[in-house]
């Protein structure tokens, strides 16, 4: 399920990283493909975004050229020169029009990117060209990530079978808008251009803008995605029930990224799902769905397994919602530890302790004002996120 028609990968090591790893890695489409791109809102923004967001905006991408290792963020008419020279290198080994190249980069703010290096590894990149190393580009983006995150569909459209194939990396920095990650979502299905973006904007607010790790929101964060329609379909419309086949499976690849990069948070153990409902409208119970998925006092309870209902309740009267307390449920999985803003008693704190020992669990808080409901996914804060960050650089 890791190829797609008509898309080649490959990976190589440019020296940016650790010796004897590969950081860097290509996705071509043997055709230009029709895309779309979300983008971080840090108004901070490195330079291989400048360069590739109006190369995506115009709506045509061919090849993608990724590095790890090095973010090129805040690197001046340096950073942006060498994205410049990169793509350039690269599209006349491709015989492809530069514009029809991204750039994309993760790793550390703040240091020259070593272009010089990345151009020579050109070459041997573009010769390892296959349709098969999809799973090696995954593993060559990473950074502090502990496994490499794919995920993929096959649909039938019009009697045609498609393949949606997406791939990601993230651990760390891990909030909207985006999180401090890299997504790409291939498909061979031919789509209409215009339904590509609303479709990319719906999957990424139900998955990467709907988790957060620590709050953080990084400067190089991208998801692309590229349909070069190489399976032969009958191009999908907007309004139609294929439209909404298409829209569901992206739905379905990016949600399980999302969940991936937060069970992958830098030293986390737990992936939990804040689940809000009751509220007056779904905006209100996003924002207070967020407050609780963000709370570090929330999470490091998560981590010490202790069912502290109390740091849970407190987030959500301080989000700003309308609330109140005298009606709100809290549950464990579907342990009720409180009932009407009180205790439900030790006994079933002991229980909901047990749903906290667990890997995957929710939290389900019920306002019970309206018809309002959202979700967020996060993860336990742990000593080893500390750790890990502390000497990141080193």
């Amino acid at each position: 399920m890791t190829e797609v028609k008509g898309f080649r990968f490959a990976t190589a090591e440019a020296a940016i990283k650790a010796p004897g790893r590969k950081d860097c890695a290509l996705i071509l489409s043997d055709t230009p493909a029709a895309c779309a791109g979300v983008f971080t809102r840090n108004k901070v923004i490195a330079a291989p975004l400048i360069v590739s967001k109006p190369r995506i905006a115009a709506g045509r991408c061919q090849a993608v050229l990724i590095n790890s290792g090095n973010a090129n963020a805040c690197t001046g008419e340096p950073g942006l020169e060498a994205a410049r020279r990169s793509s350039a290198a690269l599209a006349e080994l491709l015989g492809v029009d530069e514009d029809l190249v991204a750039v994309s980069s993760t790793g550390v703010i703040g240091v020259q990117l070593p272009v010089d290096r990345l151009t020579r590894a050109l070459p041997a990149l573009c010769a390892e060209l296959a349709t098969d190393k999809a799973t090696a580009v995954a593993e060559a983006i990473m950074t502090t990530d502990s496994f490499r995150k794919v995920s993929s569909r096959e649909l039938s459209l019009g009697g045609v079978s498609c393949r949606v194939l997406a791939l990601a990396k993230g651990a760390g920095m891990i909030h909207p808008n985006m999180a401090t990650m890299l997504g790409f979502v291939m498909t061979d299905a031919a789509v209409a251009p215009q339904l590509l973006q609303p479709v990319l904007n719906q999957a990424v607010n139900g998955s990467f803008n709907s988790i957060t790790v620590d709050g953080d929101t990084s400067t190089n964060d991208m998801v692309l995605m590229m349909a070069n329609g190489a399976a032969g379909n009958a191009q999908v419309q907007p309004g139609t029930p294929e439209a909404e086949q298409f829209a569901c499976a992206v739905d379905e690849v990016l949600l399980d990224l999302a969940k991936m990069i937060v069970r992958d948070g830098e030293g986390a153990t737990k992936l939990v799902q804040i689940l809000v409902q009751g509220a007056c409208d779904a905006q209100q119970a996003r924002i207070a769905a967020r407050s609780v998925a963000t709370s570090s006092l929330v999470k490091t309870a998560f981590f010490g397994e202790d069912a502290n209902w109390g740091r849970i309740i407190a987030a959500v009267g301080y989000s700003g919602v309308e609330v109140n307390p005298d009606v709100i449920d809290i549950f464990f999985d579907d342990v009720q530890v409180v009932a009407d803003g009180l205790s439900t008693g030790p006994q079933r704190e002991a229980v909901a302790t047990q749903v906290l020992k667990q890997p995957e669990f929710r939290v389900t808080v019920d306002l019970k004002l309206g018809e309002g409901s959202a979700y967020y996914y996060t993860s336990d804060l742990t000593y080893d996120y500390v750790k890990i960050n502390a000497d990141y650089r080193t």
